[in-house]
């Protein structure tokens, strides 16, 4: 009888001891402000969201004729069906020109405090009009994207439906609310992390909780937390040791641009980690195709520490687990031109 106590007194002791320890790493994970993705999605600034406009943004989305060949759509760059980015270095825009910097997902980018990787768009709204005027992307105009969707009665119809206190409902800000308004549905819930988070200890493989404890013990939880796991902050990339320049391009100089403040100099967004597994090649340049090559290159420059190999496995297999359930996605019926639809220009 004494040995069968000493038996149960074990076997219940180890899963309590492993419940113990996944609450004190969900704990570390909160402290280092690492959330789930919210139930609940607030809407924009200034921006209602109604199944109205979320329908006129989807078909606005995949449209190609917002841009002036008529061949690119956001979904050119920012496919739904791989990521949410178009797995380049850098994207292919107007004319077979090459973009500067590579797509940011569009997944889950209404956590962003701003958008682009110089936070040049304060949201959603400003970051759509950004490459329909863009000369290395859509190369269009704000007058003929008008002219564009007046010539078709359907979308004359569904701007109506879901802007119907406007005076004119197809305006050039009113597209770009729309396709706002659709991005804010392209989360990505219920990853292996968010369980974890919200109490399912099992979610996460044992190796997965040893790189989540690197990645908060590492320091990396200084410029990726939030409910993105980044998106939140500005840094210099290169804030410890400045990487070549393949992965840091010396003419990039990133928030710079925006500012034209010396101190900013190299520093860009920190990217978000979400579905970071489904968004290779990385960095602004796209110059990594390889996960736990990125988490390295990230360990000298950002911390000034090298991280071996092992590490880095540990860390990318916590990585893996930020990839959660992608939003199905019906290709919408776009509505048919027009004789007085503008023709594609070269």
């Amino acid at each position: 009888m004494k040995m069968l106590a000493v038996a149960l007194t074990l076997s219940l002791s180890a899963p309590t001891l492993v419940a113990a320890d996944d609450q004190a790493l969900r704990a570390k994970a909160q402290t280092a402000r690492l959330q789930p993705i919210p139930e609940v999605i607030e809407d924009p600034v200034d921006n209602p969201v109604t199944p109205e406009k979320v329908a006129l943004g989807k078909m606005l989305f995949f449209d190609p004729r917002l841009s002036a060949s008529g061949l690119i759509s956001c979904n050119t760059c920012h496919n739904l069906g791989m990521g949410g980015d178009d797995n380049l270095p850098t994207s292919v825009g107007h004319g077979w020109q090459r973009g500067p910097r590579n797509a940011p997902t569009v997944f889950n980018a209404i956590f962003n405090v701003a958008q682009f990787w110089d936070g040049r768009a304060a949201d959603l709204k400003a970051q759509a009009k950004g490459p329909i005027q863009a000369a290395v992307e859509m190369a269009n105009e704000p007058a003929q994207v008008v002219a564009t969707l007046q010539s078709m009665p359907e979308y004359v119809e569904h701007f109506a439906a879901a802007f119907p206190d406007a005076p004119e409902p197809v305006t050039f800000d009113n597209t770009a609310k729309a396709i706002e308004a659709f991005e804010t549905t392209l989360v990505t819930p219920n990853a292996p992390f968010d369980r974890f988070m919200r109490g399912e200890d099992d979610a996460l493989s044992a190796t997965q909780k040893e790189g989540l404890a690197l990645f908060i013990n590492r320091g990396c939880t200084a410029c990726h937390g939030g409910v993105n796991l980044g998106g939140q902050g500005y840094f210099p990339f290169g804030l410890l040791k400045r990487p070549g320049a393949d992965i840091l391009p010396p003419t990039d100089k990133g928030r710079f641009e925006v500012t034209r403040s010396a101190t900013d100099e190299y520093v860009f967004r920190a990217a978000p980690l979400r579905n970071i597994a489904l968004t290779a090649p990385y960095f602004h340049s796209g110059a990594i195709w390889d996960l736990k090559q990125a988490v390295a290159v990230m360990g000298t420059a950002q911390l000034g520490s090298e991280i071996g190999e092992g590490e880095a496995t540990k860390i990318a297999a916590f990585l893996e687990a930020l990839t959660g359930e992608v939003p199905t996605i019906t290709y919408p019926i776009l509505p048919a031109e027009t004789e007085t639809t503008p023709k594609p220009q070269p």
